[in-house]
């Protein structure tokens, strides 16, 4: 068998990263002779990240457009060229049989020049609602693997394929193991544990909220794991206590949704995923800050399945320690919420998403 080549790019936060090395781990899987080349945004996380999980990355000089008028809105235009080209000169070298673009500012020039090159592209989009870069891109695109339905009104529907979200593989079966996580986090078993989840950055509202009711919370005997993100630690490692552990990120993420008994969370899409296959109560606080408003889609299309509760930044004052106690003390709805949010769930993402590049390589 001959060796394949494969570029991925994601980046930007964790959202976009990790399904990306999902993606690759899975390929490796199948053809452990291939080669595997990252593609990011100079200056951002994945820099750090992709070299962590053992694959190789290049940064292209790339930036989003900001929302006024910046120093480096001008300077987008060179940016874009400059990236084209450099993407360009990457394709050229490393000859990939297939580019895979899973969001984040690099995919847009990769993909673009990849296609013009006539080397098979791949989207992964993560959102119910897609960015303009993926709606761009898909005119282009050999496929297109959705984890939401009705995209067809931003996408060609021939070339798209309904398959959720890569996860990660070890939150497929986190029942079994609760004890160990309870043990792994030194927490009481008899109490309730409440996770916060404000994304691998952190979120400034969900953190404010937290700060203010951390008193009536574990008032009502509950425990709390609240990741932070690493640029709000330093303000809230004070709280740490037998009750409270405060952490900037979490290594175990299947440790922390075992222990997990009622969860806090953004709405970014491959947590919303996770979400769905971990199973437990979750109230969503989406942010607002994101480009089309993603989250609060993203949460929407939980919630008016019955799969978890929904609370926009704008209501936590009046609304957040009504909906949260009423949560706490039903364990009805928390049973209902449970059900419903695994109903959506779908673990043969990944797999499903490399059937999809697989097919492209058969038929260069």
């Amino acid at each position: 068998m001959r060796q394949y080549k494969f570029i991925l790019s994601g980046g930007g936060t964790g959202g976009h990263i990790y399904p990306a090395i999902a993606i690759a781990n899975e390929l490796k899987l199948r053809f452990p002779d291939a080669e595997f080349l990252f593609v990011g945004a100079k200056d951002k996380m994945e820099m750090q990240k992709v070299p962590q999980a053992g694959f190789q990355i290049k940064g292209l000089w790339i930036a989003g457009l900001q929302r006024k008028i910046t120093l480096q809105n001008l300077m987008f235009p060179l940016k874009l060229a400059d990236s084209l080209w450099k993407a360009k000169q990457i394709i050229k070298e490393f000859k990939p049989d297939v580019v895979i673009g899973t969001g984040g500012f690099a995919s847009g020039p990769l993909l673009k020049m990849a296609s013009m090159m006539e080397i098979p592209t791949v989207i992964q989009e993560q959102n119910s609602f897609p960015g303009i870069t993926n709606k761009l891109l898909s005119k282009k695109a050999d496929a297109i693997c959705v984890a939401y339905e009705n995209l067809e009104r931003f996408f060609p529907k021939d070339k798209m394929v309904l398959t959720g979200n890569p996860v990660r593989q070890d939150l497929i079966d986190i029942d079994s193991k609760r004890a160990a996580a309870i043990e792994y986090f030194n927490l009481d078993a008899t109490k309730k544990t409440l996770l916060v989840l404000g994304g691998s950055l952190g979120a400034r509202r969900v953190n404010q909220l937290i700060e203010k009711e951390l008193g009536n919370i574990q008032d009502q005997n509950v425990q709390v794991i609240w990741q932070c993100g690493k640029l709000y630690f330093e303000d809230y490692k004070k709280y740490n206590s037998n009750a409270v552990q405060v952490v900037s990120f979490i290594e175990r993420m299947d440790f922390v949704y075992a222990a997990a008994d009622i969860i806090i969370s953004r709405a970014g899409a491959s947590s919303v995923s996770e979400l769905c296959i971990v199973g437990k109560p979750v109230i969503f606080i989406p942010s607002p800050n994101v480009a089309e408003d993603h989250q609060t889609k993203n949460a929407k299309a939980i919630v008016d399945k019955k799969g978890a509760l929904l609370l926009k930044e704008s209501e936590l004052e009046s609304e957040f320690s009504l909906v949260f106690e009423a949560l706490l003390k039903d364990k009805g709805k928390q049973n209902q919420l449970s059900e419903n949010i695994k109903q959506l769930a779908m673990p043969l993402a990944t797999k499903q998403i490399a059937d999809e590049i697989v097919k492209l390589i058969k038929t260069k």
